[in-house]
């Protein structure tokens, strides 16, 4: 009898452990952490529920496929060929393809057990006061999450947006509101997590990136990369879009589908960033602006510099001079320092010519988070980088250069968040960035207005209050 107990309790906590782990989620067999034999189980005693991977309709007598867990529409991007699984032609989605193949024998896989989670209590481990700008908005984001509208927090770079967001996502969590923070960039992931486990110490969060290290239970505040939100159908109380203007998430509406189909119907989604786009702007309900940083220095305006046939001297094995004294004046002065170039091609071309102590990173390079950390840390001089780090890095005393800031990836805003990365903290608040051109583009000149822009606004007549529309 006592092993019958035993069981039935083992079997009891197995499944409260599966129903936390698996609310609010769809993924495939091979993604579940847990073994064949106990998936094959759950589905036969109908708690997990299969669904198909890839819908196929017919329109206009041609098939038209549909992705059921990225919502892709887009004919182009489904492929057929061959399935060795099921040996026969398959259709696969290949817009998703880096989450895992999805095709037409694939299934997805969702929770139809009970929900019986531990309802926690959340504690704010926070000691720091927000200025007048930032509690006022904070008091309107909670506004509109109890409102359930959609809210644009737009504040400049460094004015302390992640601070903003505490009590807001604080206020949430008490109300046992289940939330998520997403974000284009793994970087800003990586950046944000330890920022509010510090904060928020008895509350479970997830960090949910590619690669992430595996993670159980029930977690009440996600992290996660928009990429990421594929795997989850409504799921969060609470959406917040951080870098909401950023690259791909603007660019692929597929990820903007991604965060509608994760939220619950009714949740409100809080989108954050220094640049939001015109559509951003137009389709906001509750809006909050912040024209100056909270340490009240104003944003530091980019230095132009010419560095004529920069390109031509690094094919040749030859550092600008230009650049060279700037690095070593960095250097000199113990002061990290991002390089930012327009291609992985030049950074490759370009590092061998700097001294020891400086190294390259890029989106595809598995050590990226550990070579933030040595700059971050000391132990290296500086990184040479793509625009991968324009977001998400805040390093005491950084100084920063573009290299062919006049090249076409450098959109305004991209220089906009480049120049954010300086000046952030209170003890160094006027810190170098130079965009080093071979002609000044219209959007350096955009960017460069717009951050004076902004300063104008700031610590212009009246500018000590904050704008609400």
């Amino acid at each position: 009898m006592k092993r019958t107990k035993k069981a039935h309790y083992k079997g009891f906590l197995l499944n409260f452990q599966i129903a936390n782990f698996m609310e609010g989620r769809i993924m495939r067999h091979e993604d579940l952490p847990y073994s064949p034999d106990l998936i094959d189980n759950y589905i036969k005693r109908g708690l997990f529920i299969k669904h198909e991977a890839i819908s196929m309709t017919k329109k206009l007598l041609k098939n038209h496929y549909r992705c059921n867990r990225c919502l892709n529409t887009e004919q182009a991007k489904f492929i057929h060929y061959h399935c060795a699984k099921c040996e026969r032609i398959c259709t696969y989605c290949r817009h998703c393809i880096t989450m895992g193949r999805v095709a037409s024998c694939t299934q997805l896989f969702t929770w139809n057990g009970s929900h019986k989670r531990n309802i926690k209590k959340h504690q704010l481990h926070w000691t720091s006061t927000l200025t007048e700008l930032q509690a006022k908005a904070s008091e309107q984001l909670i506004e509109s999450v109890a409102q359930k509208r959609s809210h644009l927090l737009h504040a400049v770079c460094g004015s302390g947006k992640t601070e903003i967001l505490f009590l807001p996502i604080y206020e949430a969590l008490q109300q046992n509101l289940r939330v998520c923070i997403a974000t284009p960039r793994t970087d800003v992931v990586l950046e944000l997590a330890p920022r509010l486990r510090k904060v928020l110490p008895s509350t479970t969060i997830h960090e949910l990136y590619g690669d992430a290290p595996a993670q159980q239970g029930y977690a009440q505040l996600i992290i996660a990369t928009t990429h990421q939100l594929y795997r989850f159908h409504e799921a969060f109380d609470v959406m917040l879009v951080d870098e909401a203007d950023a690259f791909p998430y603007t660019f692929d509406q597929s990820l903007q589908k991604a965060v509608l189909k994760a939220k619950k119907a009714d949740a409100p989604i809080v989108y954050v960033t220094a640049t939001p786009s015109p559509q951003l702007l137009k389709q906001r309900q509750g809006y909050s602006f912040i024209p100056k940083r909270y340490h009240n220095h104003p944003l530091p305006v980019p230095r132009l510099q010419t560095l004529f046939r920069y390109r031509q001297q690094i094919q040749k094995g030859k550092l600008p001079k230009k650049l060279q004294q700037w690095v070593e004046r960095c250097i000199t002065r113990k002061q990290p320092f991002l390089i930012f170039f327009p291609t992985i091609n030049m950074i490759e071309q370009a590092l061998p010519l700097f001294c020891e102590n400086i190294l390259g990173v890029h989106a595809e390079d598995p050590l990226r988070k550990e070579k933030v950390l040595q700059l971050r840390n000391g132990e290296i001089h500086g990184l040479l980088t793509t625009t991968i780090l324009e977001r998400g890095i805040t390093i005491a005393n950084l100084q920063v250069a573009v290299v062919g800031a006049e090249s076409a990836i450098f959109t305004a805003s991209a220089l906009i968040q480049i120049a954010g990365r300086v000046g952030r903290s209170r003890e160094y608040p006027t810190s170098d960035i130079v965009f080093f051109h071979h002609g000044i583009s219209l959007e350096m000149d955009e960017a460069k207005s717009e951050i004076e822009r902004l300063n104008e606004v700031a610590y212009g007549q009246g500018s000590t209050q904050l704008l609400t529309m």
